[in-house]
């Protein structure tokens, strides 16, 4: 029973194993650098896991762009800079934000535009209805006025 138990506990740590995720923790030479760490590694998207910014993700790939950024923060580059950099190398799809341009005009400008386009269409819709419900319409041509005054005689001389 005990031999059991040792095999299930030695299978269990095995299977374990790849679950563990290393913590990394960088040194920064100064507390206003580790903020902008902070916010530049929850801006920056991961290239593999693509739903998970490098903060968050435990993709290798993720791991070496924080420690880029670690680096360059510490070499005194500027938030733009940093960004141009992994944007030239990953292009703009790394950042959550990407700057408005000709190639990610539709990405700002779709939500406006589907708003002014359901606008559009119910005021619309709504200007065809009261076309539909105008006084105008409620008129009777002569011809109606003739079968609605026989069919009112008709009904008066029935009752």
């Amino acid at each position: 029973m005990s031999q059991v138990l040792r095999l299930l506990g030695a299978v269990l740590v095995l299977v374990a194993l790849p679950v563990s995720a290393v913590i990394e923790t960088y040194e920064f030479s100064d507390p206003a650098l580790e903020e902008r760490y902070q916010v530049l590694s929850a801006e920056l998207r991961c290239p593999k896991c693509q739903n998970q910014n490098i903060a968050d993700s435990n993709a290798p790939i993720s791991r070496d762009l924080r420690n880029v950024l670690h680096q360059q923060l510490e070499a005194g580059a500027s938030d733009d800079e940093i960004l141009d950099y992994m944007v030239a190398r990953y292009g703009e799809f790394v950042r959550y934000r990407p700057r408005f341009d000709g190639a990610t005009a539709v990405l700002w400008l779709a939500p406006a535009l589907l708003v002014l386009a359901g606008l559009a269409v119910a005021l619309l819709s709504l200007r065809g209805r009261r076309r539909q419900q105008s006084p105008e319409s409620a008129e009777l041509s002569a011809a109606e006025r003739r079968r609605l005054q026989e069919l009112l005689e008709k009904t008066e001389r029935d009752a």
